[in-house]
Formats: structure tokens, C-alpha cells, sequence
């Protein structure tokens, strides 16, 4: 059987055992069946807002905002992981404070970045480059320092040049962790999506849940989680797929 045939089945499985449940759990009532929505009730309440464009316009909102905190996260970790992996000093002064930060849990920090920045985009936008900046530095950084020190001694001595160095030598080298890295990234912005429109927002997945939460509908609260997993594995697979790209001269080695 082939991979994409064995995810196909697990998918088709995840979903048979979801709607066994939520039957059992209807006959037997041992939770009020309103409280377990059903794959069709999921599946009515997704078709209805597909027509009314609401569900494009909440994943394009959240989709916006990810992209955007997610990208300036990445490039910011993306550059200062490579500088602290190769500048001693820099990562002396850095780490501690890194090391201090990085424990606070964001949530803690969302009001403050209302009070900052409004309750528009650009709050939305610094909490997730906030929360998704640190996970993704912290493991660039480490990629390169465990990066083989006889792979930059070989190819400095065959002329390499601290340019080529980093370009040919340490980023491929590191990319397998660097990619591991962007996953983790995704999958925290997607995460705090979902926070950060709960307050001061009028579209987006989060502002969908929530909306299903005031108005007691459990079948849209499950659909916008659901809708926030598909962007996370689709996220995911395009970055697998990116590096199998960027990689595929492993293959011949």
C-alpha cells in the first residue's frame, strides 16, 4: 500500500471512529449529544458557511495573520540562530536573555499587546512573531552548533571562503534542523491564532470558534478546530516537501 494510501485510511478511520462514538454517545447519553456534534452536523455547518463565503473569508483572515507573524519570526531566528551558532561572543550575550524570556508563557504577554499595539492586525501580528520567535531560534541555533566541525575544516582547506562556508557547508547541513524548526513555528502560530482573535476581532478561525462558543454551537467550534488542523498538516507537507527538494543530493551521497 502506498503512503498516500495509508494516510487516506487512517483519515477515513479517524472519521468512522468520531461518528461511532457520537452515536454510542446518542443512544447511550452518557454526554448530552449536543455537546458531541456529529461528522454530518460538522459537515452541514462547514457547506452552509462555504456558500455564505464566511468560511473562506475566517481562513483567508487567519491565513493572513500567520503568514505574516510566522514569516517575520522565521527570518528574524533564521538570521540571529546563524549568527549566535557562529559568533561565540554574541552567543554569550544572547542566551541569557533568551533563556529568560522564553519560559514566560505568551498568553501572559496578550494584553500587553493590545495595550501596545490596538486591537488591530498589528497586535495579532507581534504576538505570533512573539510566541513562534523563540522555539524556532532556539533549535536554528542548535542545528548549527552541531553542524561537523571536519566538514568546515575540509572545506576551508580546500579554499572555501567564510561565504562559501556558510553557504555550502553549514546551511545544508543545518537545514534538516532548520526545517524541523519552521514545523514548529506553523504549528505554535496556528496555535495562537486562535488567542489572539478571541479579543478585538471580526474575522478568522479564532473569531469562528469563538462565535460558536456564544452562540452554543458546538458543530462550528469543531469545524474551525478541525479547518486549523488541515492548514497545519498542509503547512507541513509543503515544508517536508521543500526540503526533500532542497535535500534530494543526500540521496546520491
Amino acid at each position: 500500500m502506498s503512503a498516500t494510501a495509508t494516510r487516506l485510511v487512517a483519515v477515513l478511520g479517524a472519521l468512522a471512529v468520531w461518528a461511532a462514538l457520537t452515536a454510542t454517545n446518542a443512544r447511550l447519553e452518557v454526554v448530552n449529544p449536543v455537546l458531541l456534534p456529529t461528522p454530518a452536523e460538522v459537515g452541514r455547518v462547514g457547506l452552509d458557511l462555504v456558500r455564505s463565503g464566511e468560511l473562506i473569508r475566517h481562513v483567508l483572515t487567519s491565513v493572513g495573520r500567520v503568514a505574516q507573524g510566522f514569516g517575520l519570526a522565521a527570518a528574524a531566528a533564521l538570521g540571529l540562530g546563524l549568527l549566535v551558532g557562529l559568533c561565540v561572543p554574541l552567543r554569550l550575550m544572547v542566551e541569557p536573555v533568551v533563556e529568560f524570556v522564553r519560559p514566560i508563557p505568551p498568553l501572559a504577554f496578550l494584553p500587553m499587546f493590545l495595550v501596545w499595539f490596538g486591537l488591530g492586525e498589528a497586535s495579532k501580528i507581534a504576538f505570533i512573531g512573539y510566541t513562534t520567535f523563540f522555539p524556532m531560534f532556539v533549535a536554528i541555533a542548535a542545528s548549527v552548533l552541531r553542524v561537523d566541525v571536519v566538514l568546515l575544516r575540509a572545506a576551508a582547506s580546500l579554499g572555501a571562503s567564510r561565504a562559501d562556508l556558510v553557504r555550502r557547508v553549514l546551511l545544508p547541513a543545518a537545514l534538516p534542523g532548520i526545517v524541523v524548526a519552521l514545523r514548529v513555528g506553523v504549528g505554535l502560530a496556528l496555535f495562537v491564532i486562535v488567542g489572539a482573535e478571541f479579543m478585538g476581532a471580526d474575522a478568522g478561525l479564532g473569531h469562528l470558534i469563538m462565535e460558536g462558543r456564544t452562540f452554543f454551537n458546538p458543530p462550528q467550534i469543531v469545524l474551525g478546530a478541525l479547518v486549523l488542523g488541515l492548514l497545519g498538516s498542509l503547512v507541513n507537507s509543503l515544508l517536508l516537501a521543500a526540503e526533500r527538494r532542497l535535500l534530494r543530493w543526500r540521496a546520491a551521497v
